[in-house]
């Protein structure tokens, strides 16, 4: 959103205090996304982006029903995302436990192809391993082939990276499936999703200004801005803290 979008102002808040959200109840993760959305809407936001595939498993609905702006998640952008480039319509997801749990791209997916053959397989190690940054520093290829071991040797052509947190393991995740496997994120199809609803409501910032990013976060705030820095190449993120 930040290339495409530079016009617009981006808010974000990490709920870094209480992630990660996977291992959690839906009750839980339910509640701190209501609370997340409700910090957000008093900034007096235009468009709501669950940037999260649990938060969108389990509160997307709730959301849409509760708020007058359009809210986005991340599930079914990935679902078309991973039909459009599947050949066989043989599609593996890759998620966290409450994502793989709640079947929630299960049933995007079928509800765009009856006929699409789903295997479904949580990986509770890889946020970990990002959130510490030990995916740079150590050979993570051990517990990445471990992780998938239960799926490499079952027939299908695309996986879908169900976790916002797994495109940066996307080349370990790569190297461990087979090399006709298509990888696909939600992250661009959720983007375009965004700029579509934005010109579609009018809503769009034309301007040719360019406005910096503003973040929250519920845990430390140098944790955070090292996380910006290495993630989006930011030098000098602003991040503030929040209490939600």
């Amino acid at each position: 959103m930040l290339s495409l979008l530079p016009a617009e102002k981006i808010i974000y808040i990490g709920d870094d205090a209480r992630c990660p959200y996977g291992p959690r109840s839906v009750e839980e993760v339910r509640a701190f996304t209501m609370e997340m959305a409700h910090a957000l809407s008093a900034k007096g936001i235009k468009m709501l982006v669950v940037a999260c595939n649990t938060a969108t498993a389990v509160a997307l609905d709730d959301l849409r029903g509760l708020f007058p702006f359009p809210v986005i998640g991340v599930i079914d952008p990935g679902a078309r995302a991973a039909l459009r480039v599947s050949a066989t319509g043989k599609i593996a997801v890759l998620g966290t436990v409450g994502t793989i749990k709640s079947c929630a791209y299960d049933n995007a997916i079928s509800a765009l192809s009856p006929d699409a053959r789903i295997i479904s397989l949580a990986c509770p190690h890889f946020v970990p391993l990002v959130e510490s940054g030990q995916y740079k520093s150590l050979d993570i290829s051990p517990i990445i082939q471990s992780s998938l071991e239960p799926i490499v040797h079952l027939e299908f052509d695309t996986a879908i990276l169900g976790c916002t947190h797994y495109p940066l393991l996307h080349d370990a995740i790569q190297q461990q499936l087979p090399a006709n496997v298509n990888i696909v994120s939600s992250a661009n199809e959720t983007v375009l999703d965004v700029l579509l609803t934005l010109r579609k409501l009018a809503l769009l910032n034309d301007s040719e200004v360019k406005e910096a990013p503003l973040f929250y976060t519920t845990g430390k705030l140098d944790v955070f801005s090292s996380i910006a820095k290495d993630w989006l190449e930011i030098d000098f993120p602003d991040v503030q803290y929040i209490v939600l």
